[in-house]
């Protein structure tokens, strides 16, 4: 959630990229799971899994296509024995992403690099446009990085613009990822 220069994050759970059938079709899709449904199946890149899911109410609300998987199994594990970048295997809880803090990702260096490393997210961001009138909102999709510093993949992109009252707009320089990540080293 953005409201000009403040920024929150909620994190609900956890976002898998699927290439498979849906409705009898063969497509790419994403479900939500919660914390909960991670940690008892530890999925990770290259799983087969199957399940049953309902189609997102407001897509400009949700990074992933469906939600509210139900009777989700592993079929066949995959293979996640590759060299990072990117980063995969079972992600981490949901706590220590908050703890590590990110950076903005560039949205291409994301589609081509970072969709299938743990620490690539693509966000559905909430903008309260005049936080006096909180019903004025937008909404649009911001991608993070939370992995090491030092990734070769990372790449930043153009700051992040936030409308204002007004049209007024607060830019997020670089200092703000900066902060947000300057507890860790470049490795970690």
């Amino acid at each position: 959630m953005r409201s000009f220069d403040e920024r929150s994050h909620t994190y609900l759970g956890y976002v898998l990229r699927l290439h498979g059938t849906l409705d009898g079709r063969q497509e790419e899709f994403s479900v939500g799971i919660g914390k909960a449904a991670q940690s008892r199946h530890g999925l990770q890149v290259g799983d087969k899994v199957s399940g049953v899911a309902q189609p997102v109410e407001d897509s400009r609300k949700e990074s992933a296509g469906f939600y509210k998987a139900s009777g989700l199994g592993v079929v066949e594990r995959g293979d996640s024995n590759v060299s990072p970048p990117p980063w995969h295997g079972p992600p981490p809880e949901l706590t220590v992403y908050r703890e590590r803090g990110h950076r903005r990702l560039a949205a291409r260096t994301y589609d081509t690099k970072c969709r299938t490393c743990i620490w690539g997210c693509r966000m559905a961001v909430e903008i309260i446009v005049d936080h006096w009138n909180p019903t004025q909102k937008r909404y649009r999709f911001e991608t993070f990085c939370y992995g090491p510093k030092s990734c070769g993949f990372y790449s930043p992109g153009p700051t992040r613009k936030v409308l204002g009252r007004k049209g007024t707009t607060w830019e997020e320089e670089d200092w703000v990822d900066e902060d947000a990540t300057s507890h860790r080293e470049m490795d970690d």
